[in-house]
């Protein structure tokens, strides 16, 4: 049986048709997007039409999950790199994240039940059985291996940007206090928002005016505020804002990578799944199915070199 995609949306969460979302979901991923212009055209190309079931990697899943054939996807559609809607709300998603999972799923010859979500609410639902497993550029960190598993498909990370010709910050941002007295645009729910959370005391030990963040639960209203100038720089992906920094209409200034992380599929703790798709991951990085999905969507340059399962979060460099 070649497998397919099954797209389950719910209109609700969807984001604004008309709107060019910028990232997916992390710090490296996290989820959060800015968005800006027209809706960005996907490449044509279709790494994933060639790729088949590998039966030594599916022999690796858990016997009820093969007789059922499907597993439900809880699914973050954001920004390209990542995942998008290029064509519009009703109309399937493209990205990254999409070629990535869909690929994963035919070596294992699974469908996925796509359902998308809000990024912020896919992890705590892992561990309620709603959905099997989540997409979104879930970057791994030590807080979240606690309650998630992960499998690792791609290094991105944290980075920031500013409004082209903005003078507030001119450079990239190697430490949290040159933020100081500025405010911040981020999504909900994302490793942005929790390293902002967590250093906000940086300014007040630097005898600064502390930072201000503003955090957003859509990708519209925070490229709109970026715009308008009622923030003065967005802390999302590094692939996301270096995206959406080459499209012209954006009007954005890609200023650099902060952190790097992995990213993964995320599951419920103690998952079962986690195995047979870190082979399957490992099948398509070996056939070269892997390099061409990253190099389809300009993301190259984060390829890793094999899938890990709970990988140490990446050290602060």
């Amino acid at each position: 049986m070649r497998p397919t995609t099954l797209l389950v949306r719910r209109a609700a969460l969807l984001l604004p048709v008309l709107l060019l979302p910028v990232l997916t979901a992390c710090g490296s991923g996290d989820g959060g997007a800015v968005a800006a212009g027209g809706a960005s055209p996907a490449p044509t190309a279709d790494p994933v039409a060639a790729v088949r079931t590998v039966e030594t990697v599916a022999a690796l899943l858990p016997a009820k999950v093969r007789e059922a054939g499907t597993l439900r996807v809880g699914s973050s559609i954001g920004a390209p790199p990542g995942a998008y809607y290029p064509d519009g709300q009703g109309k399937p998603p493209a990205g990254q994240d999409i070629d990535l999972a869909d690929a994963v799923a035919k070596v294992l010859g699974l469908e996925l039940e796509r359902q998308d979500a809000s990024f912020e609410t896919i992890l705590p639902a892992l561990g309620s059985g709603k959905y099997d497993l989540g997409t979104g550029n879930f970057g791994v960190t030590a807080e979240r291996r606690k309650t998630v598993d992960f499998v690792t498909y791609i290094n991105d990370g944290q980075g920031f940007a500013v409004k082209t010709g903005s003078t507030r910050l001119k450079k990239p941002v190697g430490d949290l206090t040159e933020l100081c007295g500025l405010t911040v645009g981020t999504s909900a729910g994302t490793t942005f928002e929790a390293t902002l959370d967590a250093q906000r005391g940086v300014c007040a030990k630097a005898g600064r005016k502390p930072y201000r963040v503003s955090v957003f639960s859509e990708s519209g209203a925070l490229n709109t505020a970026l715009r308008q100038g009622r923030i003065d720089v967005v802390m999302s992906t590094i692939n996301g804002l270096r995206h959406q920094a080459a499209q012209p209409a954006a009007s954005t200034t890609f200023l650099g990578e902060y952190h790097r992380l992995d990213v993964g599929f995320a599951f419920a703790k103690g998952s079962e799944l986690t195995p047979a798709f870190q082979a399957a991951v490992n099948q398509l990085i070996k056939d070269g199915t892997y390099a061409r999905i990253l190099e389809k969507w300009g993301t190259t340059a984060s390829a890793i070199e094999k899938s890990e399962i709970n990988p140490p979060e990446n050290a602060r460099s």
